[in-house]
This record gives C-alpha cells, sequence and structure tokens, in this order.
C-alpha cells in the first residue's frame, strides 16, 4: 500500500502536518449503522434513480474515482483514506427487504452501486451485494451493475434468475487496455484480462453486458477505444458507454498527484488535453457538462468512439424497456383469501 496522503478535508477545522514520512496505509473496517439502503438520485444527467451502495470508500483505489469526496463526509480523507477505510453495511439485505416491503415501493430499477464498486475485494468475505441481489430476486425487481470486480462471476446464478424473472443489466468497467497502465491508476482492481474473461462468463451465461470506457482520460487511454470496443464485442458485450474524467473536490489533487508520480512524462500532455475538452478547466460540475466534453479535441474522442463501435460490431442502440415485474412474495397467495 502506499502512504497515508489525503487532501485536507473540507468539512474538518484542523488538518495536520506530518514531520516525517507518512505510515504505510493499513486496510480498517468500520461498520454503518444506516437505517436506510435505498439512495436516491435527484441528478437529472443519470438514467437511474435508485441505487444500494453496501460499502463506502473502496479497496481498488482507482486515482480517478469521483466517490472520494463522499469519504469526507465521515470525517475521513479522500485519498488513501478512501482506500483503506472500508465501511461496511452489514445490515444492508435486510434494509432491503424491508424497503420492499413499504407500499410505496413499485419496483423501480436499482444500481449496484452508484457510488463504490459492490464487487471490491471484501465482499468476497461479506457477501452483501449478494445478498442484496438475492432480495431482488425474490422480489423480481429490475438491477443495474456496474463493476469492475472479477466476483460478480461467482453470483451468475442469482444473476440468470434475475434475468430470467426480473430484468438484469451488467457493465464491465474497463477504461484501460494495458495492464501496466491499469495498474498504475487501478492499483487493486483486476487487470482489464481479468475483466474481459469477467464479461465473456457473463455473456456466455446469457446475461446482457456491456462495456464502460469510464473516464476517459485524454492523452492517456483515449487511443485505447478502438482496441477496448473490439475485444468487448469478441467478448460477448452488447452495449458500450462512455464519460469524460471529471475531477471534481478533493478527487483533483488526489488524481493529479498519482498521475505526477505514475507518468510524469505524460503528466503534462494530460493536464493540457483534459484542460482542452473543458475550456480551459479541468473540470465542469454542471448537470449534463460534466460527463463530456467540448471543443475539436473532444470530438475526435466522440467521433473515434463512436466509429471505433460500427467497426467492432455493436448494434445501435435501443431503449431497453423494464417490464413492471416486481411482486411481493406471497401476495398471490394472500388475494386468493382476500
Amino acid at each position: 500500500m502506499r502512504p497515508v496522503a489525503n487532501p485536507p478535508n473540507p468539512f474538518e477545522s484542523r488538518h495536520r502536518e506530518l514531520l516525517e514520512p507518512a505510515p504505510a496505509a493499513m486496510v480498517t473496517i468500520f461498520e454503518d449503522a444506516s437505517r436506510e439502503i435505498l439512495s436516491r438520485n435527484d441528478s437529472p444527467d443519470l438514467p437511474f434513480r435508485w441505487s444500494v451502495n453496501p460499502y463506502r470508500g473502496c479497496f481498488h483505489g482507482c486515482a480517478y474515482c469521483y466517490a472520494r469526496p463522499s469519504h469526507e463526509y465521515w470525517g475521513f480523507g479522500a485519498g488513501t483514506d478512501f482506500d483503506t477505510k472500508i465501511i461496511v453495511k452489514e445490515e444492508a439485505p435486510q434494509l432491503l427487504r424491508r424497503a420492499f416491503e413499504k407500499p410505496s415501493w413499485q419496483g423501480e430499477l436499482i444500481v449496484f452501486s452508484g457510488n463504490t464498486d459492490c464487487y471490491q475485494p471484501l465482499e468476497a468475505s461479506y457477501g452483501l451485494t449478494r445478498a442484496c441481489l438475492e432480495v431482488c430476486a425474490e422480489y423480481r425487481n429490475p438491477v443495474g451493475v456496474i463493476t469492475k470486480g472479477a466476483l460478480v462471476r461467482r453470483d451468475l446464478d442469482v444473476l440468470t434468475r434475475l434475468q430470467r424473472e426480473a430484468w438484469v443489466q451488467v457493465y464491465v468497467s474497463i477504461p484501460f487496455a494495458d495492464q501496466d497502465m491499469a495498474r498504475q491508476v487501478e492499483p487493486q482492481a483486476p487487470s482489464p484480462a481479468k475483466r474481459f474473461e469477467t464479461m465473456q462468463a457473463l455473456a456466455e451465461a446469457g446475461i446482457p453486458v456491456g462495456i464502460s470506457l469510464a473516464p476517459i482520460i485524454p492523452g492517456l487511454n483515449d487511443e485505447a477505444i478502438p482496441e477496448l470496443l473490439e475485444r468487448a464485442r469478441q467478448a460477448g458485450a452488447r452495449m458500450a458507454m462512455y464519460s469524460l474524467l471529471r475531477l471534481s473536490g478533493s478527487v483533483e489533487p488526489v488524481f493529479l498527484e498519482r498521475m505526477q508520480a505514475a507518468f510524469p512524462d505524460r503528466f503534462s500532455k494530460i493536464v493540457n488535453r483534459l484542460r482542452e475538452t473543458r475550456e480551459g478547466h479541468l473540470t465542469d460540475t454542471a448537470f449534463f457538462a460534466r460527463h463530456q466534453g467540448r471543443g475539436t479535441y473532444w470530438q475526435m474522442i466522440e467521433q473515434l468512439f463512436e466509429l471505433a463501435k460500427r467497426k467492432a460490431g455493436f448494434q445501435e442502440a435501443e431503449k431497453d424497456e423494464i417490464p413492471p415485474t416486481f411482486r411481493r412474495p406471497g401476495a398471490v397467495q394472500r388475494s386468493l383469501f382476500e
């Protein structure tokens, strides 16, 4: 693990400067006592309203993770604290079942996860994502999954049941084709090769699977777009999406520090290209603008993606209607006696 390094927390009134080299960051687990598990999303530029996040923080340690600032709400840092101080919601399956039993719940799409990866390594021990998916399958609630974790293959039986009785889609996040580059930016995530193997296993099991090229980091991984789309299509992906890097809040200093250390020869190019797509800025937090860029260079990226997507054999995207499959177990039996 890297030494402890966090940007100043904007919610803390004090900031301590170390007088000696920082110690190595050690993984620490915390329990979450939340009494609600469904997170409501009110962002107008996202295609879902509800998400489930069994974990806060993420051991994958991706330098660009947009969820880093959320760790500051809990008194932690957005740097190595986010990578190593993991909060676990052990009551997640029970809380989800309780939410489904409320008369107000009518069975909307739930995304795993809207914040941190639901299949990060701790899931192998805690099994909270699997238990939540089992609840969704029991209630036939539609599910979307996005993950870098190869562990999703463990839950093919639950995903297959959801595909058969409700609705499910899985996006595998693979923004890098080069394994060495990926290891520098996503230090604890599975290799790109392992993620493509996972994608193929999902596709062969009949699960609708796609690739997420997110984020596109101009000057670093944009040239890999054609290769990533070609490999994804060969692995059985039906869908593909992408978005531009965004550096909101404390993500910016974490990302820049790690890129400077990992790619000193490319660092200026990455920063300049990013500014070129953001009209001179490093990020844009406005809805509908935060996921995409502007200007000539960004138009080239858009055209490259669309051309490579067609060449790889992806079909034109069609709106996938989610059927009204939700039902509470025992509801039919109860109605016979009412």
